[in-house]
């Protein structure tokens, strides 16, 4: 399958059409990027590394019910995905308090959250996606009840299925967001799982295994998302 024309370049991916209408080619690119944009890098194989981290996730993840958009992995940066009619909401699970929530409630880093928090935010780069809730999206018409109920079901459900994986590799997923759509008829799971997108922490040491060795200038950012693919059995 080949690409035809780019439909969208994000911070770290672009999306292109293909010759089949309801489906899409996903390339991961080596572009990193933090804080809405304002500090970017080209780090090398990242774009391979989360490809294939991606895939394997979203293989482990439809082997437990949570149907996804993910097709196959095309080459070492691209894969094949389903076209979604994309809901502009964010689902975000926190098992450990981190990042934003902190800053919002004045919460320490580190504190277990029971019951895990979950919590909306509409997709807007613009808006720097900005917190919401049910009723924002029922007046907005971004999502039926039904639609917001089932994303909650599989983002819970992903939570379930992951941070089992990532403890038995010895390591405590500490939050992550995720991307639905509709495809026919079905709320999906349109969006990646790579340490772009989560928090990962080294059980004993509480060392970053993701995204934040970015943002916080802690460095081996590719190196830390390789162990964490090996630990897991993924080799990179």
């Amino acid at each position: 399958m080949e690409k035809v024309s780019e439909l969208v370049t994000g911070k770290a991916k672009s999306v292109f059409s293909t010759e089949q209408n309801d489906r899409l080619v996903l390339l991961f690119r080596d572009d990193t990027s933090a804080f809405d944009g304002a500090k970017t890098e080209q780090l090398a194989r990242k774009g391979k590394v989360n490809n294939a981290f991606n895939g394997y996730i979203m293989q482990k993840l439809e082997a437990a019910g949570i149907p996804t958009h993910f097709e196959h992995i095309l080459n070492d940066n691209e894969s094949i995905v389903k076209k979604l009619d994309m809901i502009p909401v964010e689902c975000v699970v926190r098992n450990i308090a981190a990042g934003s929530i902190c800053k919002r409630l004045g919460v320490q880093e580190g504190l277990e959250l029971n019951p895990s928090t979950f919590e909306f935010f509409y997709k807007s780069d613009e808006l720097h996606d900005p917190m919401i809730n049910e009723y924002h999206i029922r007046s907005f018409g971004w999502a039926s009840d039904d639609e917001m109920a089932k994303m909650k079901e599989l983002t819970f459900k992903v939570n379930d299925v992951l941070k089992l994986l990532f403890s038995e590799a010895g390591m405590l997923l500490v939050d992550y967001k995720l991307e639905f759509g509709r495809y026919e008829g079905n709320v999906v799971l349109g969006d990646e799982f790579t340490p772009d997108g989560c928090r990962l922490w080294d059980k004993e040491s509480l060392k970053k295994l993701d995204k934040d060795r970015f943002r916080q200038g802690l460095g081996d950012v590719v190196e830390c998302y390789e162990e964490v693919a090996r630990r897991i059995g993924l080799e990179v």
